[in-house]
């Protein structure tokens, strides 16, 4: 959505700092993006931003916790309300990526894309990257285990790989065939009317449910 050009009162330099950090490592990467650039970019003093940034790396955990915490609002929301058609499964996760795929500043996943440019980041801003992915997975089992599906924990697992592929998929190729077959996936994924008890479920952790393996 474009932003309105009418004057708006400026907000803080950490603000700043940050609203600019969100739009430039996501769209040129963290590590590409150096820090006199966000500097000239946010209108910030060198001073200023040190203060609320000792460090690059600070800034980068910054940057991924906002996007963990906006993405995931979003996300959860948007599956939601495609729930609320009867009959529906985890196969209307394939929504949200559809849309946010075309989005035309689409870039892929932040946290991907931060681990990829540094196998060996920071110890926080690995945190981040795993919070953010295990955040996902617990809210996909919980939803699992809400719509009765077998081996809720296992079912999470092999949809967030589904995401991820999907994700990297798209963003390689800019086919929209990443989530139609994403979506044919998710709907192999087998419901049950009663829930697994304890040892059904171990056991069940044994192979991906509903394709044999």
């Amino acid at each position: 959505m474009e932003k309105s050009k009418s004057k708006r009162p400026r907000t803080g330099a950490r603000d700043r700092i940050l609203e600019t950090a969100l739009r430039l490592f996501y769209l040129d990467g963290v590590r590409a993006t150096g820090i006199d650039k966000i500097i000239a970019e946010s209108g910030v003093a060198k001073m200023s931003f040190y203060r609320h940034f000792p460090s690059k790396n600070d800034l980068i955990a910054e940057y991924l916790r906002s996007r963990s915490e906006t993405w995931l609002a979003w996300f959860k929301s948007t599956v939601d309300k495609k729930l609320q058609q009867a009959g529906s499964g985890l196969e209307v996760i394939a929504e949200p990526l559809r849309q946010w795929f075309a989005e035309p500043g689409f870039r892929g996943c932040p946290f991907i894309n931060a681990l990829a440019e540094n196998p060996s980041p920071d110890p926080e801003i690995r945190r981040v990257i795993l919070n953010h992915k295990t955040d996902l997975e617990q809210w996909i089992a919980d939803l699992a285990s809400r719509l009765e599906y077998i081996a809720p924990r296992q079912t999470a697992s092999a949809v967030l790989l589904l995401i991820d592929g999907a994700i990297i998929r798209y963003h390689m190729t800019a086919d929209a065939s990443a989530v139609d077959s994403c979506q044919v996936f998710l709907k192999k994924l087998p419901r049950q009317m009663r829930k697994a008890g304890p040892e059904e479920e171990t056991q069940a952790q044994l192979f991906l449910p509903g394709l044999g393996i």
